[in-house]
């Protein structure tokens, strides 16, 4: 099955965090489908754009349709003085992570990753994409799109703007952590934490450039 990937947020703005969500294509457009009868929604699904309540149908709505996902958080530490590192170098950091870690869990299947390609221009999203390729070492593909034609990565939107909100102590965490927690609880949705890039970092590569896979 694909693996739709998005981010959410910046280390300025408090956190950046990652999501990928594998679920059938077809499965996309039916929970997106299903969303939009019930909750009235027009245009692009938007996880900084629906309510509480409606947060808490589209988790349901994910598991009545077979998605799991896993989810990257990264914050700076108080105690870090000086600039921010790039915004760039944060995003490889966690997608690196997270395809990582994706890789290790599908074994001998084959990860297709298809990505948001809202963040970035042309050329450094075909690097980032290259990057995503060299991981994949035995088979499998990454493809950038728009998330506007894509079900699938405006799911993984919700699911990285959900645990944004939760990283940053926004004033509705405590209610999005409580939508979230049950989905933690039973497996579906698996999150960890990563430390972030030193400011003076370099535009990294991801690293299977290297052939270096960090699981933890």
């Amino acid at each position: 099955m694909p693996i739709y990937v998005d981010e959410s947020g910046s280390l300025p703005a408090g956190a950046m965090t990652m999501a990928g969500v594998e679920i059938d294509a077809d499965a996309t457009t039916r929970l997106l489908e299903r969303f939009r009868a019930v909750t009235g929604l027009h245009g692009e699904l938007k996880g900084s754009r629906i309510e509480l309540l409606e947060r808490a149908y589209f988790f349901e709505l994910l598991e009545r349709f077979g998605g799991h996902a896993r989810v990257c958080v990264m914050q700076r530490a108080r105690d870090v003085k000086g600039p921010y590192p790039r915004d760039l170098d944060c995003y490889v950091a966690l997608l690196d992570r997270l395809v990582g870690d994706w890789i290790g869990a599908l074994g001998d299947d084959c990860a297709h990753f298809v990505i948001d390609e809202g963040r970035y221009d042309a050329m450094v999203l075909e690097n980032v994409r290259q990057d995503v390729m060299h991981l994949l070492t035995r088979c499998g593909s990454a493809r950038m799109v728009d998330s506007r034609r894509s079900p699938g990565v405006q799911i993984a939107d919700v699911v990285a703007n959900s645990f944004y909100s939760i990283a940053v102590g926004s004033r509705r965490s405590e209610q999005v952590r409580l939508i979230v927690q049950p989905f933690l609880d039973s497996g579906l949705l698996r999150k960890q934490r990563i430390d972030a890039p030193p400011s003076e970092t370099k535009r990294p590569a991801l690293q299977g450039s290297t052939g270096r896979i960090r699981h933890d």
